[in-house]
């Protein structure tokens, strides 16, 4: 009976340590995130922000973990949908016609930037943008790239069926550009752009600088999951507007945060310089809430809407451009109110904006 008492009270001892442990391993793990990120002058932050240990600073002021993952952009936004990452960086037509037409409920927790000549159409021969009727365009078709092309088309009184596209992949785009000298149109990005330029009786003709604040560049956050962890809104604010008073307000640390930022991305800092001054950054929380808040954000979305419903971009079966809801600050809605799955919330911006984070 001694014997049998002895090693019931070692089990029980056993479970007891067996249990504390696991509810100490629950207690103390802290909450983990991932968070895409893909190179862009826009976003290249991102990317100094986990080197720098700005990014864990504020995860460890929250009692949180973050994850920052380098994709390439379009498998990145993939992963967001898919729900492999909470959180990522994309443009806001891509976040409306991925996400959002998905059902994943994303809110755009950062405008960080909008494209001001970063996209462009580049010519050959001198031609003007009257002499794209009956011409040959290659494209990243469905992309931003699509979309500067159809807006330049409707201002200058033209229509996408005056013209052909030619669908090319974005890394085969330039080189084929620039190799064939029969081809005479051609729509990309930076740093594509900056390439092709150089080469002479190249030309360009129309850029996202024409349309200032449609392309927008937004860190998106799964709603879900930012209502149910806030800290993690807090902590990618905090280090976000940390990072911007580095590179906005010269000081010691600005160039060496720039020389790290484009080295990351490929490139020179000289050429990384030239790329941000086409890129609009709303370097204080003061200027991105009053973008975010404004009539004239709505705007800007209404034109990127009714392009992806054109296209089928908002899925197979929407009948109508009304099929996704976005709300804005304001508690105004574009589109279906039983269905919002695009929010832009100014929030966490204004936390930042007021002092009140860590």
């Amino acid at each position: 009976m001694k014997k049998l008492n002895i090693k019931r009270i070692r089990i029980a001892i056993l479970v007891l340590v067996l249990l504390f442990g696991m509810t100490t391993v629950t207690t103390w793990a802290k909450p983990s995130f991932k968070v895409a990120w893909s190179i862009y002058a826009g976003w290249m932050p991102w990317d100094y922000a986990g080197h720098s240990g700005i990014l864990e600073k504020w995860a460890t002021a929250y009692g949180i973990d973050i994850e920052l993952v380098r994709m390439d952009y379009i498998p990145s936004v993939e992963a967001y949908v898919t729900q492999k990452v909470d959180a990522c960086v994309m443009t806001n037509m891509e976040c409306l016609d991925m996400p959002a037409a998905s059902g994943i409920d994303s809110t755009a927790l950062i405008m960080g930037d909008y494209s001001n000549g970063n996209d462009a159409i580049l010519v050959r021969d001198g031609l003007k943008i009257k002499d794209l009727k009956g011409k040959s365009i290659s494209l990243v078709e469905l992309s931003v790239s699509h979309y500067l092309l159809a807006r330049c088309l409707e201002m200058n009184g033209m229509k996408e069926e005056e013209v052909k596209l030619i669908n090319t992949s974005d890394s085969d785009i330039g080189p084929i550009f620039l190799s064939n000298k029969s081809q005479k149109v051609v729509i990309t990005w930076n740093p594509i752009v900056m390439e092709i330029e150089q080469s002479p009786g190249v030309s360009k003709i129309f850029t996202s600088a024409d349309i200032p604040g449609e392309i927008l560049d937004l860190m998106i956050v799964n709603t879900k999951v930012l209502e149910k962890n806030p800290a993690l809104g807090k902590a990618l604010v905090g280090a976000w507007y940390e990072i911007m008073g580095i590179m906005c307000k010269k000081g010691p640390r600005t160039l060496p945060a720039l020389t790290v930022m484009a080295k990351a991305a490929g490139c020179s800092l000289t050429e990384y310089k030239n790329q941000l001054r086409t890129t609009a950054l709303y370097c204080s929380p003061q200027d991105a809430v009053a973008f975010t808040e404004s009539d004239e954000i709505k705007k800007k979305m209404d034109f990127v809407r009714q392009f992806c419903f054109k296209h089928g971009l908002l899925g197979e079966n929407a009948k109508s451009v009304d099929v996704v809801g976005i709300k804005y600050p304001d508690g105004t809605i574009q589109g279906d109110a039983g269905s919002i799955t695009f929010r832009f919330d100014t929030t966490y911006m204004k936390m930042a904006a007021e002092g009140k984070l860590k």
